[in-house]
């Protein structure tokens, strides 16, 4: 186990940085003029996958030795994540997990994965959980599942720290890329790719979520990490198809062409509603001829 105090080493991880920057023909896009990169951030870490990483790392370096806390649902790739660096580094973890009556059914193996990783797991009620940023009631959590000490890390890991860490991934991709494209769960890589890109990029969010909410999110999140607004972004809110985790039979086929195109694993509820939105937005004339598109591949399908 850590000592207390003790900054873990996360360069031991052999994290894979820059990730890898690809030329990726696609005809849907080159009959429009623009250019397609795929930026591998999936390819960071076998276990700490995409934008996992750059968010969870500078987390962990705070937390010095102590319990990581952190939220999710019953199907948090962000828990998995948390869980997966507390093996790696010696660092105890809990998991405040979404739903109460998930306490008595076997767990589903996203969680099952949590615990096999040494993540232990707290579940509330969902009002208490919506409440959960409220210090009182953070305060009670955390009592309860006896963690008061702990480094408390966000839903989505996205805090100042992580949109912080997040920079480096628009600083890769300063001058490589007109346009940066990126999937958005709390907007936390948003913020800090957007930071990144210099004064000549455009950082352009597709939202999971419904709920419009995103773009003061991803505000706060700059003021918070740098003290104000940085970098040239925007949002596109058409396609969550439905909302997180929610999927449809069109954007399943457009995820397995896409995978027969690009021999590229196509992670369903993330990245391949990213990747239907930049051809949707190329077919409607969004960018420019000659536009160089940088798709941030930011996760890949759990296997189990």
């Amino acid at each position: 186990m850590t000592s207390r105090d003790a900054v873990p080493d996360l360069a031991a991880l052999r994290p894979r940085l820059p990730s890898p920057l690809r030329e990726s023909a696609d005809g849907r896009l080159e009959r429009h003029g623009v250019r397609l990169l795929l930026k591998r951030d999936d390819l960071i870490h076998p276990e700490l996958i995409g934008n996992k990483w750059r968010k969870l790392a500078p987390n962990l370096a705070a937390a010095a030795g102590r319990t990581v806390v952190t939220f999710g649902g019953a199907y948090s790739n962000h828990l998995r994540a948390t869980a997966a660096a507390g093996r790696l580094l010696g660092l105890p973890t809990v998991g405040v997990v979404r739903g109460q009556e998930l306490a008595e059914r076997p767990l589903n193996p996203s969680l099952a994965r949590c615990v096999a990783d040494g993540m232990r797991l707290h579940f509330v009620d969902r009002s208490t959980y919506r409440r959960k940023s409220e210090p009182s009631t953070l305060a009670a959590v955390l009592r309860a599942a006896g963690a008061e000490d702990a480094h408390v890390v966000p839903e989505g890991g996205s805090n100042a720290l992580a949109v912080q860490g997040c920079r480096a991934l628009g600083e890769e991709l300063r001058g490589r890329a007109d346009v940066a494209l990126i999937a958005c769960g709390t907007g936390g890589t948003l913020a800090g790719l957007a930071a990144g890109l210099g004064p000549d990029g455009r950082a352009l969010g597709v939202p999971v979520l419904r709920g419009g909410f995103l773009g003061a999110e991803v505000r706060a999140l700059q003021h918070a990490a740098f003290g104000g607004p940085r970098g040239d972004w925007w949002l596109d809110e058409r396609f969550h198809f439905g909302g997180y985790a929610r999927t449809t039979p069109a954007l399943e086929s457009f995820a397995e062409d896409f995978e027969d195109r690009h021999g590229m694993p196509v992670e369903r509820l993330y990245v391949a509603k990213m990747l239907y939105a930049l051809v949707a937005l190329a077919e409607e004339g969004a960018f420019a001829r000659g536009t160089t598109v940088a798709a941030v591949v930011t996760g890949a399908p759990f296997t189990g």
